[in-house]
């Protein structure tokens, strides 16, 4: 006779600790399997890189490490979802099946329209519960911000252990995962629910104070910034977790504190605003959200993969760009202004597609989140036509938010020795400056891809006569429409 269990499904809420489906499975009178399923679907997802995947088994292991103590542990799979729980179901008899949503790519919500069928069949109940404050399948006009506010200062659900009853698989062998996933690497900001604590104490002890000062710049950012994204994108911490932690931080606050704090408060709204606008309109992975930029003229021709070759290589010849993508690329780290530099340069002075151009910045954000990453890039690309058309000037960006040069010198090696008035613009030195310099523009650094002056020029043409048009005034009505749920003031 097959034991009754339950089994809770990790997915990006790697925690012990504000997790619903953990506490209801441990209220049940039957024993819990926990598990990870590194499914190959999304393996093979172009969005995902080993960066991602590493940081997922750092979580997992910092979290196993916690459940020693329980006798328990998250048992890792590595196979299609549906042949697991026929599998685990064979074995044991499945009662319920725990989760968080997941407000994810359209191959995880398909997935789980194909769970939902199975555990049907099976006569299985599926419980999930909500991930942040966001709103699965609303369709009518609420009072989001309302609500938002209700579940971040609500109780946090804290699972009762002492009511674990673990599940023990016999002959488990574990994956053959990529060693890549298990490298250590020092570049990256290591996962888990230890690390993400200790990184919140640093922000709210020393690096917070600057938050306000440093949000804007390459390098101060690295420090002042907060850094928790990764931690929220894959659940280290809930949204409600960091909330209430910044709100009693604020209580006592020292002097000067106060306001960087109230600051990063507003942002933390963000987080759950944009993946409930991705909920509601998840087209947007493949869709414009206003629909007449379909017909925007993007570029078709032959040379757009190697654009987006040299962006991604960090080879465009505009220093703060390559900067920033070398910086992403070794760190996966860069913050919120300098995306909309680079999503803005490529859609708008590249007139490269929003969606190829998104998906080397995905590739390389450690803290990838689909329900944040797609409303972002469509708004930085001027294509949902109810937002302010954002033109960043690199060279603008470059002398206002890194003038002494240290972000540019630092991943830039080969720019390192050039003079402060060149340095932004490398191409401007004069010949005998260079020869002077040691420096020859296309052997030691190339030639900017493109004139930032005339590309801007013609992309602003471009923009904002498209914008004029009919159909994209009358779809931008549908747009509000859709999204007039977001808050009402």
């Amino acid at each position: 006779m097959r034991t009754k269990i339950n089994v809770v499904w990790f997915k990006r809420d790697l925690r012990l600790s504000d997790h619903e489906p953990l506490a209801a499975a441990f209220d049940s009178p039957y024993p819990t399997l926990m598990l990870y399923n590194f499914e190959p679907m999304l393996l093979a997802d172009e969005h995902y890189t080993a960066r991602h995947w590493r940081f997922v088994c750092q979580s997992l292991d910092d979290l196993n490490q916690q459940l020693v103590r329980f006798h328990a542990r998250i048992w890792i799979f590595n196979q299609d979802m549906i042949r697991l729980l026929i599998f685990l179901h064979q074995q044991f008899e499945i009662q319920a099946l725990y989760s968080h949503q997941e407000i994810g790519l359209k191959n995880t919500f398909d997935r789980d329209l194909d769970v939902k069928a199975w555990l049907a069949e099976q006569n299985i109940a599926w419980h999930e519960f909500a991930t942040g404050a966001v709103i699965r399948g609303s369709t009518q006009s609420i009072d989001w911000r309302k609500h938002w506010y209700h579940v971040m200062e609500g109780k946090q659900v804290t699972p009762d252990w002492s009511r674990l009853q673990p599940v023990a698989l016999e002959d488990y062998q574990p994956p053959e995962l990529d060693p890549a996933y298990t490298t250590v690497t020092a570049e990256f900001q290591q996962g888990g629910p230890k690390a993400a604590r200790e990184i919140m104490s640093s922000f709210f002890s020393t690096r917070g104070k600057g938050y306000q000062k440093g949000i804007s710049s390459p390098s101060l950012s690295q420090e002042h910034c907060s850094r928790l994204s990764p931690y929220l994108a894959w659940g280290n911490l809930s949204v409600r977790q960091v909330y209430q932690a910044t709100k009693a931080f604020l209580q006592d606050a020292p002097y000067g504190w106060k306001k960087p704090m109230r600051a990063f408060l507003s942002r933390i709204h963000w987080h759950c605003h944009f993946m409930q606008k991705f909920e509601r309109d998840c087209q947007m992975e493949f869709l414009p959200q206003n629909s007449a930029y379909q017909a925007f003229g993007y570029r078709t021709d032959n040379q757009v993969a190697d654009d987006i070759e040299r962006f991604q290589a960090g080879q465009t010849g505009i220093p703060l760009i390559d900067a920033c993508m070398r910086c992403l690329k070794e760190t996966g780290y860069i913050n919120f202004r300098m995306r909309a530099m680079l999503i803005s340069f490529m859609t708008h002075h590249m007139n490269i597609h929003w969606r190829e151009a998104s998906l080397p910045l995905a590739q390389y954000f450690l803290d990838f989140e689909p329900g944040i990453h797609y409303p972002q890039v469509q708004m930085q690309a001027s294509v949902t036509g109810i937002n302010t058309i954002r033109l960043y000037n690199p060279i603008k960006q470059s002398m206002e938010k890194d003038a002494d040069g240290v972000f540019i010198r630092r991943w830039c090696h080969e720019l390192e020795h050039l003079p402060d008035e060149y340095l932004h613009e490398p191409w401007k030195q004069p010949p005998m400056e260079a020869i002077f310099n040691d420096f020859k523009l296309g052997d030691d650094y190339p030639f900017p891809m493109v004139d930032l002056d005339s590309a801007a020029k013609a992309a602003r043409e471009r923009l904002w006569s498209f914008r004029s048009r009919s159909d994209v005034r009358s779809a931008s009505k549908n747009v509000l429409q859709r999204h007039g749920m977001q808050s009402r003031r």
